[in-house]
């Protein structure tokens, strides 16, 4: 930690703006540590959380209704998202602050616009429901008394925890095995030898079923495999809490009842670009590269690619499906039907566990997020773990009233919550050339094929977007 308490402003930290938030201190990058794997987490943490709608419900019903010709998508959603969040990274290995720092360092309310579109998109407390839904098939009960203990459960989870980080790894840790599990079991007892003989169709026969499907069905799938909207971002607070790079430097958020608080001001750190610190940096952006690659990836694809063979094992060409939580019902008995009773029980289980545990990292990325914008632009001298304790129970309040008040989503705000999440990837996107090109030291900024992935994304994005729109839009006005 040499060089931490310098508070100097010369060199490399003359490039970050400083009307709204004090230039970063000057340190020397951390020295990676000897056992890399000891690390691997956030990578995880993001396929956990992104496993729940899509990979359960989105494209196994694509599947159900043209097979598996549009599989090929989620690969290039993924890969889409692996640059995204690579540059994400990017930002806060050098910074320890998170990119919306870096985006209310050049505009002030950069990251207030940020949370409120997060809240838009997550105010519903759909996962809860969906959970809740899933555990009724399997144990029976009242849906809406379940959803309110699963919310409960949640609150309690992300405020009691010592370190509410390594809570929410263990916890999409055990569901990303659960969830392998399920694959390796489903791959014995129920997707049989037409499903895995239609496999290769994923290559040689690629669609996109526009006519069949709706274009803007197809591209939310395409670019929301895996993550989306607010998630990505937040990629940033869970590697800095876990202690890549410069973020070993910034305390973690606690409990403020179980957890020892500690003070973090409004700035991060920056390294000069020393020969040894450069040499450091080599090392770990190839660690977080494979992280990511390995772990959000892989077994997001895997996921994916596992339930879609699920689906087109059992429901493929099924008429009147719905694209919704109700569809994972039918799949469960057809299930029961071709492997037994207990495999139906066993999938809605684990579907329920799943969106648990989506649940918990959705209120978690959400309040994780309005808190270190609040902290970092507007209450420095607060601290980010009693905000975030505050949000985390109040999103979860409103759920409740939601659900105890037996209110279906409205129209509008499901309206919302569709538009945002596309508008999101395309505004940070091209925030983070901005960030990383003219903060960081030059011989770390984006460039090359980097450079062009981030092109593509704010294009992919912004055509999602705007037709995201024009079909909610249609949809309200109609």
């Amino acid at each position: 930690m040499a060089n931490r308490n310098e508070a100097s402003l010369t060199g490399p930290a003359e490039a970050f703006p400083d009307k709204h938030i004090p230039r970063p201190q000057v340190a020397d990058l951390p020295e990676p540590p000897s056992r890399q794997w000891r690390l691997i987490g956030p990578g995880i943490v993001a396929a956990g959380v992104g496993l729940a709608s899509g990979e359960f419900i989105l494209f196994p019903y694509i599947t159900s209704q043209v097979g598996l010709t549009f599989v090929w998508a989620a690969l290039l959603g993924l890969v889409t998202q692996y640059f995204l969040n690579m540059e994400i990274e990017r930002y806060t290995l050098a910074t320890g602050e998170t990119a919306v720092t870096g985006f209310s360092r050049l505009w002030k309310h950069w990251g207030l616009v940020f949370a409120i579109m997060c809240y838009f998109a997550n105010l519903w407390p759909a996962w809860a429901t969906s959970s809740a839904t899933l555990a009724s098939y399997a144990f029976g009960g009242s849906v809406p008394v379940i959803s309110v203990v699963i919310l409960v459960v949640v609150a309690l989870i992300l405020t009691l925890a010592p370190a509410v980080y390594t809570a929410l790894e263990r916890a999409q840790m055990l569901k990303v095995a659960a969830v392998l599990l399920l694959i390796v079991v489903a791959a014995l007892f129920v997707i049989g030898a037409d499903a895995w003989a239609g496999l290769p169709k994923v290559v040689t026969q690629p669609g996109f079923p526009a006519a069949e499907l709706g274009f803007a069905l197809l591209m939310g799938a395409l670019a929301f495999a895996g993550a989306g909207g607010g998630q990505n971002l937040v990629q940033s607070n869970w590697i800095r809490d876990k202690g890549f790079g410069m973020g070993r430097y910034v305390p973690k958020i606690v409990s403020p009842l179980t957890g020892e608080v500690e003070a973090r001001g409004q700035a991060g750190f920056i390294f000069p670009a020393t020969d040894e610190n450069l040499a450091r940096w080599r090392v770990w952006w190839r660690f977080a590269s494979k992280e990511q690659l390995v772990t959000f990836v892989l077994i997001t694809f895997l996921s994916i690619v596992f339930m879609s063979l699920l689906a087109y094992a059992t429901v493929f060409g099924s008429s009147g499906l719905s694209n919704n939580v109700s569809f994972l019902r039918v799949e469960g008995e057809r299930m029961m039907a071709q492997a037994g009773t207990w495999f139906g029980y066993f999938f809605w289980i684990v579907g329920a566990f799943s969106m648990f545990t989506a649940a918990l990292g959705i209120v978690d990325y959400t309040s994780r997020l309005a808190a270190d914008v609040l902290k970092t632009t507007y209450f420095p001298n607060a601290s980010e773990s009693k905000i975030y304790a505050g949000l985390v129970w109040g999103l979860v309040l409103i759920g409740t009233i939601v659900v105890i008040a037996g209110l279906g989503q409205p129209l509008l705000l499901a309206t919302i919550a569709a538009c945002t999440g596309g508008a999101m990837m395309f505004l940070y996107s091209g925030l983070l050339i901005v960030i990383n090109r003219r903060m960081l030291p030059e011989q770390i900024r984006v460039r090359g094929f980097r450079l062009v992935a981030l092109v593509w994304s704010i294009l992919l994005f912004g055509i999602m977007a705007v037709l995201t729109v024009y079909q909610q839009l249609d949809k309200l006005l109609g």
